[in-house]
């Protein structure tokens, strides 16, 4: 089981997160939130990293507060400064694992959906990240100076029915980072968006959304030997 933690941003605020920590860790990994909040699911999949090996820290992006209503959900988004959740929360989670030097002393960082684009936009503002991996979200091409990232590799999920995030915008990104000459290596899946999520499921779901549990194994399979070779 995971515990609540503090660590500094870099501007000195205090930030939390929620930390699984892996007996015998190999590595860490900062996992970032859909934009449901801080809640059972995403601390499960933290929970699932710290089984595998690697201690998972999730940042509390929206401060204690979560939901089950898209409605509020997207009101919560929309108010959250993307820009400094990426060079604070996500900096200061990855710095904070940093400091405590688990196995190899690499730190990761993943996310889905809002956590997706987060993960694109720290890897464009934490230089501390050794390696992302993307699920089905990206921002705006506009806020992504692909040449930031550098030669740490990228890993990317793709939903090729993604209502949220359309396949053109994919093929954008994906130029941009084929121009950076980013350690780049994206799979699409026929899928819908939050394919990897298994509360995607049954009346509680939002339409656009649908859990795939063939997809959504294959795709941890991928992440976790992508993290393995690049940061354990």
């Amino acid at each position: 089981m995971g515990t609540m933690v503090e660590f500094k941003r870099p501007d000195g605020q205090v930030a939390t997160g929620w930390l699984a920590e892996a007996p015998n860790a190999v590595a860490s990994v900062v996992v970032i939130q859909e934009w449901w909040g801080l809640n059972d699911q995403i601390r499960g999949v933290a929970e699932r990293l710290a089984g595998a090996g690697f201690s998972a820290l999730v940042p509390d992006l929206y401060k204690g507060k979560s939901t089950v209503e898209a409605e509020e959900a997207h009101h919560l988004m929309t108010g959250l400064d993307f820009a400094d959740a990426a060079a604070n929360d996500v900096r200061g989670a990855v710095q904070f694992l940093k400091a405590r030097r688990i196995g190899s002393g690499k730190v990761g960082v993943t996310g889905y959906c809002m956590g997706g684009a987060l993960t694109v936009l720290a890897l464009t503002m934490a230089p501390e990240v050794d390696a992302g991996v993307v699920w089905y979200g990206l921002p705006p091409l506009e806020y992504v100076d692909a040449s930031k990232i550098g030669a740490r590799p990228v890993l990317a999920h793709w939903a090729l029915q993604d209502q949220a995030f359309s396949i053109d915008k994919v093929d954008a990104l994906e130029a941009r980072l084929l121009e950076a000459k980013v350690r780049y290596e994206g799979h699409r899946y026929l899928a819908q968006h939050g394919f990897a999520n298994e509360t995607a499921l049954g009346p509680r779901r939002i339409p656009i959304t649908q859990y795939d549990p063939v997809w959504a194994q294959q795709a941890w399979d991928r992440t976790m030997r992508f993290f393995g070779r690049e940061i354990g």
